[in-house]
């Protein structure tokens, strides 16, 4: 009988044993799947979900060929941080992170991120003197060698370039002012704001060049999302998918026709998730023009890449 005790004692263990393992065999996988290719938005102000706390901002989670990529940080660390967990999006497993401009908006959550994740790479705009950091070469300035060393900056011989901080020290920024292939057939679009209001804002936009064409993502479209949309068209004229801010959120109806009507057929996108600043009378404008292919891309929403993921 006791043989019969200790028979059924190890079984009941074993069967704890099994229940304890299939709960850390659910728990989600800190780096994308093989072959996951799909847009998260993390941060935004409206939604279907009552998971996630909307909030003016932006934010998207972006897995393709392997990378993790976050793509600005919406308006409010404590936000960034609790959308992300409701979505089971790792923040300390990431390849890279992009911030589009420099807008409170869109870096807010920066300081959550670069808590719980403070070496990651962020690719930032290049801007004369930047939140995110900046440098000048020495020789910017006029200078006067009549004065003496003491009434000269660094004595009357600066050094050949000088680096001023980031709101962020310690931050691992890397500034871009160009065109750039970061991996292969991931760009970033470096453009320039021409728009009263930000004139001279340096934002860029995500371009992934994938089997279907181009896909864009844009944090607030400052410079333009025509520009930003034809520059991605001289890598690939092939425009598949666009998503996040057109900044049309206080244009007119004849300026987000005029938008509407180059993206529809001057530039034969195929698709359009808009979101964030794109704006309501944008988003009802872009939905008739675009029809089946609009897509919601509210608070939560995940957009599968792939054309077979639209059909």
């Amino acid at each position: 009988m006791k043989v019969d005790n200790w028979v059924v004692s190890c079984a009941a263990a074993l069967l704890l044993f099994i229940e304890f393992a299939a709960t850390i065999s659910v728990a989600p996988m800190a780096s994308a799947a093989p072959g996951t290719a799909q847009i998260t938005v993390l941060y935004d102000a409206f939604g279907r979900t009552s998971t996630m706390e909307k909030d003016w901002g932006y934010a998207a989670f972006i897995e393709y060929d392997g990378k993790r990529i976050l793509f600005d940080t919406g308006n409010n660390p404590e936000i960034l941080a609790q959308n992300a967990k409701a979505k089971g999006v790792d923040l300390t497993k990431l390849d890279f992170v992009v911030m589009s401009h420099r807008h409170g908006d869109h870096m807010g959550g920066l300081a959550y991120l670069l808590k719980v994740n403070p070496t990651v790479k962020i690719y930032a705009p290049k801007e004369a003197f930047g939140v995110y950091g900046s440098d000048l070469p020495g020789s910017f300035y006029r200078k006067d060698a009549s004065l003496p060393p003491e009434q000269r900056y660094y004595d009357g011989g600066p050094p050949e370039i000088m680096r001023f901080g980031s709101a962020w020290p310690g931050a691992n920024f890397q500034l871009v002012d160009k065109n750039v292939e970061i991996t292969p057939d991931i760009h970033l679009i470096a453009l320039v704001s021409d728009k009263p209001g930000t004139l001279e804002l340096r934002e860029l936009s995500l371009a992934i060049n994938t089997p279907d064409g181009m896909v864009i993502v844009v944090g607030c479209s400052h410079p333009g999302i025509d520009k930003i949309v034809e520059a991605a068209g001289a890598i690939n004229p092939q425009i598949h998918l666009i998503v996040g801010g057109f900044h049309l959120v206080v244009a007119s109806d004849a300026d987000i026709e005029k938008i509407v009507t180059a993206l529809h057929d001057r530039f034969k996108v195929e698709y359009v998730a808009p979101g964030h600043c794109t704006g309501e009378p944008a988003f009802t404008a872009l939905k008739q023009a675009f029809g089946d292919h609009y897509l919601y891309a509210g608070l939560g929403s995940t957009l599968a890449l792939g054309s077979a993921a639209h059909d």
